[in-house]
């Protein structure tokens, strides 16, 4: 029988599909959280920012870390670690990360209307009919999302995704396990020695993406039996050096045959190809209510490849100090609202671990003084020589990695 891949919005009655499923066919079941579990082990990203993949939401530091997309390739191969036999079912997120050349793959998509799902979710979950909308919207969202990095398709429940799509509101979950069963036997899904290829291709691809994303690179990669076709999406100033640098990446990854290089349908747009590098700061929160100021800062980091986001007010900032966890802060003390005294006194409370630079050009000498007793990594004065912060901000970088000597 195929391996059975089962998407599905939420309160739809997925598990019980599930457990349908595994009662009569006795499949074993991969979840995300078997497949998170498996890639934190082998891996330098925690459970937490592994799930964040699933997520809809993007960090303001995703640009420049790249994080999702590192994410999403050590996802792949710790699913191809997990496809050791075909008789399982993956459920949840993961199965969509197969791609559709393994055949005896079939993709499942269980969803209903509205009114079914809300009626599931406080009925089964004691959710208010509000309630229940609200978390409805917020997994559609995720699972648009998702869709929506993995394929560039924006409707989660598109049938072009899938090779079964079931509307819940209309079917039991013992009637639909029997279904999807039914048409897993089938010799259309059946394992063939090319789709025995394609998942040892798929594994290759992630083992390659992988180790592009630990030297800061990330492009297309495809694998057909060993030779590996790269495409890369951005426009970079030197083409040529690029491909040399990711090609011998890509040969010393055991199993690659040959190395290909092509652009790609996005390579021109606006935005550069940007490396990242792993020695320099990429999630740097800059927060002034002096906008153009702020904004002309950041620019000028990121032109030293710095990655630095921005945030005009300490509200703003405590928000992406909460969803984000940038690793560097740079404040100012005269902000309306909570000043800057007051905010570092809530990041050291909450976030200790976060480096805060003060730039202020209102400051005393007093001022420095409480801030350094604070916790502050260092107290600068504007104008401030960009050469100067760059440095301070590389030593920060660095204590923050135990690189501080």
């Amino acid at each position: 029988m195929a391996i059975i891949k089962l998407f599905s919005g939420s309160h739809c009655l997925k598990d019980e599909v599930v457990r349908n499923i595994i009662e009569t066919t006795g499949y074993q079941e991969i979840t995300d959280q078997d497949v998170v579990q498996t890639s934190a082990k082998h891996s330098d990203m925690s459970e937490t920012k592994l799930f964040r993949a699933f997520s809809a939401r993007t960090s303001v530091f995703n640009k420049f870390t790249r994080e999702k997309e590192t994410a999403v390739a050590h996802l792949k191969l710790a699913l191809s670690s997990l496809l050791d036999k075909s008789e399982f079912i993956i459920s949840g997120y993961s199965g969509l990360l197969l791609p559709r050349k393994i055949s005896h793959a079939m993709g499942v998509c269980l969803i209903a209307d509205l009114k079914s799902r809300i009626s599931n979710a406080v009925a089964r979950e004691s959710l208010s009919k509000k309630e229940a909308q609200k978390s409805i919207r917020r997994s559609d969202g995720d699972c648009a999302g998702w869709t929506a990095l993995l394929f560039d398709i924006y409707d989660p429940w598109n049938p072009s995704l899938y090779d079964m799509v079931i509307p819940m509101d209309k079917k039991k979950p013992e009637e639909t396990a029997n279904k999807i069963i039914q048409n897993a036997a089938k010799d259309v899904v059946r394992a063939t020695s090319d789709s025995i290829q394609a998942v040892m291709d798929f594994r290759l691809a992630a083992e390659v993406e992988v180790a592009l994303s630990r030297n800061g690179h990330h492009c297309g990669v495809n694998a057909d039996v060993g030779e590996i076709t790269l495409t890369i999406n951005r426009p970079v100033l030197v083409l040529n050096r690029l491909q040399e640098e990711l090609k011998s990446i890509v040969e010393k990854v055991p199993g690659v045959s040959a190395v290909n290089t092509v652009v790609g349908k996005s390579f021109h747009q606006s935005s550069i190809y940007r490396k990242h590098d792993f020695k320099l700061p990429s999630k740097v929160l800059l927060v002034d209510d002096e906008r153009e100021f702020i904004e002309t800062l950041s620019e000028r980091l990121q032109i030293r490849d710095m990655g630095a986001a921005v945030a005009f007010d300490a509200k703003s900032a405590m928000d992406v100090v909460a969803q984000d966890e940038p690793d560097v802060m740079i404040i100012d003390l005269k902000m309306p609202g909570i000043n800057g005294m007051e905010m570092l006194k809530r990041i050291k409370q909450t976030r200790p671990n976060i480096a805060v630079i003060v730039l202020t050009g209102h400051g005393s000498r007093d001022d420095q003084e409480q801030c350094m007793a604070m916790g502050a990594f260092a107290y600068l004065q504007k104008p401030v020589d960009i050469d100067e912060l760059g440095d301070v901000l590389k030593k920060a970088h660095a204590k923050i990695n135990n690189r501080w000597d």
